[in-house]
């Protein structure tokens, strides 16, 4: 039953996207703000209203939900759930999720401002991002559910890269930095395949002229597949930072997934609703390292002390440290520039039929 229920989730996620790329979005075309704040507002209501769901099946412990195996003082003990305690850590972990995609947008705006993706084309990469985001993520979460299941230390793992986390976020001025001709996957790509200087339309592959050559076609990638790479690449990093966060909230691999899940369906319409605004939440990087610090050294504690905190100890703070997060941020909103000069969809210039810049004499 519960096989059923985990299947029946992962296919409703591949409906939207398959409506999103084959229905909504068939045409290659720039997504506006207030058409990317309509389905963020959508996504987010889904998101929210599931935790309806998740109550009902662990209140019910319909297919065998409500209750995961963890390590405890090197002994493997069932850990039991009632339907509202998986409600709210299902809403902190989603919650969570979401505050930390915030710098991977910043991330995202750099890379297709590095390749010179033009507006209409970056929804294909983040969708297909998001795609390969969804694999490996549920590829790490099942690790990560194994392996405490199976060793209480990798808690302390767990915390210690929280805290790491923290302390690097904190270092790092002004955001995350990401240089997409140093990242190993575009060194290697670049060395196994041949790559094409100009766009294709929407195509990752293409064909040109073999150097050296002339009239000998052979198969390159487009920049655009480049950019793809690194948007991949930077989310599995990003992922190592998320993914044991929300196992700081919950060890229920469901609630865990769940939450991931809806977190980064949102990011795609999410990148383009924040994009042009990342300015207004300058409270809120302060705000997501004081909650790694908390969740990471939570995590220690719990594990060393054997102590199991009541819900409103363990994710009142996480509410309460985003909300006042947010709020500041808005109460003191700055003039709206973009971040360390993001470009933006409509900034890259008029563009031929394939997406290349059109130089005007």
């Amino acid at each position: 039953m519960q096989f059923l229920l985990w299947f029946a989730f992962i296919a409703f996620v591949f409906v939207v996207l398959a409506l999103d790329l084959g229905l909504f979005n068939r045409e290659a075309k720039v997504i506006g703000a207030r058409q990317a704040l309509r389905f963020t507002g959508i996504l987010v209501a889904i998101a929210i209203g599931f935790s309806g769901v998740v109550y009902y099946l662990y209140a019910n412990a319909i297919g065998g939900f409500g209750s995961h195996l963890v390590m405890e003082r090197g002994h493997q003990v069932v850990r039991t759930l009632s339907g509202s305690e998986a409600a709210w850590q299902y809403l902190a972990g989603y919650l969570l999720e979401l505050s930390l995609s915030t710098d991977n947008v910043f991330v995202i705006a750099l890379i297709f401002k590095y390749f010179k993706v033009p507006g209409k084309f970056q929804h294909r990469v983040l969708l297909w991002g998001i795609i390969g985001a969804l694999l490996l993520r549920g590829l790490i979460i099942w690790i990560g559910a194994i392996a405490l299941a199976k060793f209480s230390w990798f808690m302390y793992v767990f915390g210690g890269l929280l805290i790491i986390s923290a302390i690097k976020l904190m270092r790092t001025k002004d955001g995350a930095h990401v240089d997409p001709e140093r990242e190993y996957v575009v060194r290697i790509a670049r060395r196994l395949y041949p790559v094409s200087p100009t766009f294709d339309g929407e195509r990752f592959f293409t064909k040109i002229e073999k150097p050296g050559a002339p009239g000998v076609m052979i198969g390159a990638m487009t920049p655009l597949f480049l950019a793809l790479l690194v948007v991949e690449t930077t989310d599995v990093l990003f992922a190592f930072d998320s993914i044991p966060a929300v196992f700081g909230v919950t060890q229920d691999p469901f609630l865990v997934f769940t939450s991931n899940v809806f977190a980064i369906l949102g990011l795609r319409s999410l990148y383009f609703a924040l994009a042009s605004l990342i300015s207004m939440f300058r409270y809120l990087e302060k705000c997501l390292v004081l909650l790694l610090f908390y969740i990471g050294a939570k995590m220690i504690a719990c594990e060393y002390f054997d102590w199991h905190p009541h819900p409103a100890v363990a994710l009142g703070p996480i509410f309460l440290v985003l909300g006042v997060g947010v709020l500041a941020s808005i109460v003191a909103a700055p003039p709206l520039t973009s971040k360390d000069d993001i470009a933006l969809p409509e900034e890259l210039g008029e563009t031929d039929a394939d997406g290349n810049p059109i130089e005007r004499a």
